[in-house]
């Protein structure tokens, strides 16, 4: 554990922070400034927990050194119930130490965002796309479990079924926290539904998990943006087809393009595009500025690359094995259905074991 002197040194400078930061949100010329009000709140709002429980823990302190106090007085009756407060005291303050050791780690700051995940069919043709789906849907369950809602960005439909591509946006309390862990190479092996000779075939589909970045989170230039207006393709009605109501934006320094056709309007098509835009260019720097570091992501456990094989779902053994963590279970079928709570609860104490380690 970290020693207490050094513990509480970074605690006080984080409290200081804290009682600075509410001076400061009440200044007119803050408050007057939507953009720097809510990038100081949102640093506030990550030391509330931290800055509650070292305030939690002074009072302990105080507590105890009060009982040891009482142990010394000569009346056996005071010092007895000081001895018995703190054999309730102590384990309290332990409890609380570790509790504070774990806040101190640092944190993914995207952790609180919501989240945008993108799969495509990979390898295996129409049962890459298939299987596309399948991985679109037990996610659906998953935020449904979990009481997050899901609005589908972008969608191509595969001939056979399922997606050649499919984002879509999950709304919810640290949905990027849960589910940034999905991206990579997700191989699937089981027989066909066109397979005559019952063989097991194996075919992948790659996910992406990226942070919902807010306009004030990145510097995008308006002018590197080019936006088009067609009309959507596909089922969608009559209304769709008679007016340019979908939208397309590239982004023409990464060349990263994003069409969006699911909205009832243009407005809301373009709503949507720049959101994905944005999360897709911040994705895009992420891995740029790493690897001009010439490093992995540091802030996943892998390298967050789509390429890297990172769980394998095998039908016919009901077994689904995440190959970074070494964790196999026999549950595929409550997995594929959203129970994915074993899974991702893994993966994160397996961080914060790395984030303990000094690994990550």
């Amino acid at each position: 554990m970290e020693s207490y002197k050094v513990m509480v040194e970074r605690l006080n400078k984080m409290q200081s922070r804290y009682r600075e930061l509410e001076e400061i949100l009440m200044k007119p010329e803050v408050l007057g400034d939507s953009r720097e009000y809510a990038k100081l709140a949102k640093e506030q709002s990550s030391l509330r927990q931290v800055v509650e429980a070292f305030e939690e823990l002074n009072l302990l302190m105080k507590h105890i050194q009060e009982a040891e106090q009482m142990t010394k007085e000569k009346d056996p009756e005071m010092r007895e119930m000081a001895e018995m407060e703190l054999e309730e005291l102590i384990p309290n303050r332990d409890a609380l130490l570790e509790k504070l050791e774990v806040l101190l780690i640092p944190k993914d700051p995207n952790d609180d965002h919501n989240c945008i995940l993108e799969i495509r069919g990979a390898a295996g043709g129409d049962e890459g796309n298939i299987f596309a789906g399948d991985l679109y849907r037990m996610y659906a369950r998953y935020a449904e479990i979990m009481g997050w809602k899901v609005e589908i960005m972008e969608a191509i439909e595969a001939m056979a079924g399922g997606y050649t591509l499919i984002s879509f946006f999950v709304k919810g309390n640290e949905a990027y926290k849960h589910l940034k862990f999905e991206s990579g190479s997700h191989r699937v092996q089981r027989v066909p539904k066109t397979e005559t000779q019952g063989r097991i075939h194996t075919s992948t589909a790659t996910v992406l998990a990226m942070p919902d970045i807010e306009e004030e989170e990145i510097d995008i230039n308006p002018a590197d943006l080019v936006i088009e207006t067609h009309r959507s393709s596909g089922a969608g009605g009559q209304h769709v087809n008679k007016t340019d109501s979908a939208v397309r934006i590239t982004h023409t320094p990464t060349g990263i393009s994003v069409n969006c056709q699911d909205g009832r309007s243009q407005h809301d098509n373009k709503a949507t595009a720049l959101r994905l835009i944005r999360a897709r260019v911040f994705e895009e720097m992420q891995e740029r500025a790493d690897a001009e570091k010439g490093a992995l992501r540091r802030d996943k456990i892998g390298s967050g690359d789509r390429s890297e094989k990172i769980r394998t779902y095998n039908y016919p053994q009901n077994r689904v094995t995440d190959h970074r963590i070494g964790l196999t279970l026999q549950q595929l079928d409550r997995i594929v259905e959203g129970k994915l709570n074993d899974v991702i609860d893994a993966l994160l104490v397996e961080e914060q074991r790395q984030k303990l380690a000094g690994n990550l």
